[in-house]
């Protein structure tokens, strides 16, 4: 059974309300200077998000608008900053263009017109305008940013440097926030390439924002891709602390638990998890797996059957539950699971196997035979299957085909006791005495008294036979 989920893509979940984030409110509203002196940056009160769903580290990042004005702004560029207010992109884009071939030393234009064509899909012009904005004056935080953002969207791994140079600059407002935001960015960006300096940015963003549980789950997901388990497990118990009731952070602690072995405390976690999540049936699915693997087979029945419940149809979870149902010897309710996973895979000799033995658990020996039949043909390999033939093909007293069975078996698998004696039976049935009495010795020298019926009877039978 797989003790692994699967359902969750738990990183970028946490990840996507932090990184949709790291270029929104970069600015607060500052207030004009009262005594009329240098004008403050202001940001418009209406912030306009833009989502960039970036391939780097599967996370979602966020270039947002923010003015970020030059004390000379004109009255025009006023009139095309309240236009992208309100999303009138049409009326803004003249303004701005104008502006730009006017005055193209002046970065909050350039500024603008990378918002405005990254809101409008002109990815190479938001590029072009950002990078000039940049280079007007390289020392604005939030320039630094969205560019950086914009070209990790587009795959550009200049987006690096940007961002770095953003974790060198200073906000406009919110410092803290704003910079462990960029170091956040960074570090998704640097992640596949850099890991090590990834890990290190998450620290800083962690320093910058120690009661954010996001850097934290981010630097756990990393630790944990490298399978660094302990060190991943510390970080996700860091994020509990601070937010009990994070899915993302039980949901990885569970998987490391089951990778590590440590059954009980995936127990613990997924009964933590089943307290927020009550109807997720991947949790109790999850669940039901663990128990099974501790060998609390009932338990792990009842979290099967509540997670087929609210998720039918999952052939995976019934394929589960119907070795548990034959592990508990409930087999008339793992053969019909069993053959409703066969509809949709005729083709699968596990499957022909496991049918085949809960038949044979219910005494319906040819039906039991004919599925391991099946099962050998469709896999001629399969050893196990040549001994559960050998057994049903025994009791329908189909003779040859048991001793066949048998010595298939011996092919790909190492002898055991029981198989010497099918095959002594089936030439004793056959009245073949010579290779009955050479099984039946061969049975005796190596069954050591584990299966004492059978060497009673072998006993037996060589008693008789050897006597004439």
């Amino acid at each position: 059974m797989s003790c692994m989920l699967s359902a969750h893509d738990s990183r970028r979940n946490s990840q996507l309300g932090r990184l949709t984030f790291a270029a929104r409110e970069i600015l607060r509203c500052a207030q004009d200077d009262a005594k009329g002196e240098a004008k403050l940056l202001r940001l418009p009160l209406l912030l306009f998000a833009v989502m960039i769903g970036t391939a780097i580290a599967q996370t979602t990042t966020t270039v947002t608008h923010h003015r970020v004005v030059e004390a000379d702004s004109s009255a025009e560029l006023a009139r095309a900053e309240a236009a992208l207010e309100k999303k009138d992109y049409a009326a803004a884009q003249p303004l701005l263009e104008n502006i730009s071939a006017a005055n193209p030393a002046n970065y909050q234009v350039w500024f603008d017109l990378g918002f405005l064509y990254h809101a409008q899909g002109k990815a190479a012009g938001s590029i072009a305008a950002y990078r000039k904005a940049v280079a007007a004056n390289p020392d604005i935080f939030e320039s630094n940013l969205s560019l950086g953002l914009t070209l990790a969207q587009a795959g550009n791994p200049e987006a690096e440097s940007f961002l770095r140079a953003a974790t060198k600059l200073k906000p406009v407002s919110h410092p803290e926030e704003n910079q462990a935001r960029a170091w956040v960015a960074l570090a998704d960006v640097i992640e596949a390439s850099k890991p090590d300096e990834a890990l290190a940015a998450y620290r800083q963003a962690e320093l910058f924002q120690p009661r954010d549980p996001g850097s934290y789950f981010s630097a756990g997901a990393l630790l944990q891709k490298q399978n660094r388990w302990q060190d991943a497990s510390d970080e996700y118990q860091k994020v509990l602390k601070l937010d009990p009731s994070s899915s993302d952070a039980l949901i990885n602690l569970a998987n490391i638990d089951i990778r590590l072995r440590l059954l009980p405390d995936a127990e613990i976690v997924l009964r933590k998890l089943m307290d927020i999540h009550p109807n997720d049936p991947h949790v109790h699915i999850q669940l039901g797996r663990v128990l099974a693997a501790e060998g609390k087979k009932d338990e792990a029945t009842a979290q099967l059957e509540a997670g087929t419940k609210t998720a039918p149809g999952d052939a995976a979870i019934e394929r589960d539950l119907a070795s548990l149902y034959a592990d508990t010897g409930k087999y008339d309710k793992a053969e019909p699971l069993y053959h409703a996973l066969l509809n949709g895979n005729p083709d699968d000799a596990e499957l022909h196997d496991d049918i085949g033995k809960a038949l044979l658990k219910q005494h319906k020996f040819p039906e039991a035979q004919q599925e391991f039949m099946a099962a050998v043909r469709l896999k001629p390999d399969f050893g196990a299957a040549y001994g559960d033939l050998a057994v049903a093909a025994n009791e329908n007293k189909n003779y040859e085909l048991a001793i066949k069975a048998a010595d298939s078996r011996a092919r790909f698998l190492p002898e055991i006791p029981i198989s010497y004696f099918f095959r002594a039976t089936a030439y004793d049935h056959l009245r073949d005495k010579k290779n009955a009495v050479l099984n039946y010795h061969r049975f005796l020298d190596v069954a050591n008294g584990k299966y004492p019926d059978q060497e009673w009877q072998a006993r037996e039978r060589l008693k008789a036979i050897e006597s004439k």
